[in-house]
C-alpha cells in the first residue's frame, strides 16, 4: 500500500436511497471516498456493493440524497464531461467480435472527441501509454474475442487508463480470473494508486482487499457498517458479525497486512 497522505473526498454519497423497481437496496446511506485512495468495498453477497458503485457512476439515480464528485453533484455534469472525470469497468464487460485490442483501448478516448476535434496526437499518446502500462501493447493487433480472460481484463483496464480520469470504478475486476491473473491485475491497480489515481473497487476476496486497499468500506444489508484502513477494519469480531465467519486474524508474514485464517467449526 502507498504511504501517501489522503486528502478530502473524491466521491461522496449523502443520505442516498437507491433501489430497483419497488425494492430499496440502499436507504439513507452516507459514505466518503478519500481522494487518492485505493478503496475496496467488501461485504456479503447482495449487500449493495455494486448498487453503490453504479450510483457513483450515475447508472442508478437516487430517489433521495445526493452524490458528489469533487464536491459537485454528479447530475450537474454533461455526459462527456463526466466521462472525462470518472470511468467504470462493469462486472461483465461485453466482449465485441471483430474488434482489435488497439481499437478497443482507443474507445477510452471518446469523451475527448468533438465535431471539430477528432483523433489527435494526444489521443494516440494516451492509448500507447495505457497499452504499455497494462502490457497489452504486445498483442495490440489481436481480436478481443480471441483473448483469454486475463488478457481481456487488462484490455478493459487499458481502456479505462486511456480515458485518463482521476477516478476509476471497478466492479469485481478479478472475477473469473485464475489466481495469477488476479494478482497481476491487483498489482496494476496498486501502480495506478501509487501514481495518484482514486480507485473504488468491489471485491469479494478478503485477503486481497486487506493486502491492497488503502481504505476499506464494509457493507451489510444495504448499510455501511465500517470504514477505515485494513488494520482498523479486518477484525475477528467483524468477520463473525458481518460474514458469519469464525476466523483468526494475524499479520501476513510477507506484507504485514491482516490475514484471515478461517477456523474449523469442529474446533470451536
Amino acid at each position: 500500500m502507498s504511504d501517501a497522505v489522503l486528502s478530502g473526498p473524491a466521491l461522496t454519497a449523502e443520505g442516498v436511497r437507491v433501489g430497483y423497481r419497488d425494492k430499496v437496496v440502499l436507504d439513507d446511506l452516507t459514505v466518503h471516498i478519500p481522494e487518492g485512495s485505493l478503496t475496496m468495498i467488501i461485504g456479503p453477497n447482495g449487500c449493495g456493493k455494486s448498487t453503490l458503485l453504479h450510483t457513483f457512476a450515475r447508472i442508478l439515480t437516487p430517489t433521495a440524497g445526493r452524490v458528489l464528485l469533487g464536491g459537485r453533484e454528479v447530475g450537474a455534469f454533461g455526459a462527456k464531461e463526466f466521462a472525462r472525470e470518472l470511468s467504470l469497468l462493469p462486472q461483465s464487460a461485453i466482449v465485441p467480435s471483430g474488434v482489435r485490442v488497439s481499437a478497443m483501448v482507443g474507445r477510452g478516448r471518446y469523451p475527448y472527441q468533438r465535431l471539430l476535434h477528432q483523433w489527435s496526437d494526444a489521443d494516440t499518446r494516451a492509448v500507447e501509454r495505457a497499452m504499455a502500462a497494462t502490457g497489452v501493447d504486445g498483442f495490440a493487433g489481436a481480436m478481443i474475442d480471441e483473448l483469454s480472460g486475463g488478457q481481456r481484463q487488462r484490455v478493459w483496464l487499458a481502456m479505462l487508463l486511456a480515458q485518463e480520469t482521476d477516478v476509476m470504478l471497478l466492479d469485481e475486476p478479478t472475477s473469473y480470473l485464475d489466481i495469477a491473473n488476479q494478482y497481476e491485475l491487483l498489482e496494476l491497480m496498486r501502480t495506478q494508486h501509487d501514481e495518484g489515481k482514486t480507485q473504488v473497487v468491489v471485491l469479494h476476496d478478503l485477503a486481497q482487499a486487506a493486502r491492497y486497499a488503502s481504505h476499506l468500506i464494509v457493507m451489510d444489508a444495504g448499510r455501511v457498517v465500517a470504514t477505515g484502513t485494513p488494520h482498523e477494519i479486518i477484525t475477528e469480531d467483524l468477520l463473525r458479525d458481518v460474514f458469519q465467519l469464525p476466523a483468526l486474524v494475524a499479520p501476513d508474514p510477507i506484507s504485514g497486512t491482516p490475514a484471515v485464517y478461517p477456523l474449523d467449526p469442529r474446533d470451536l
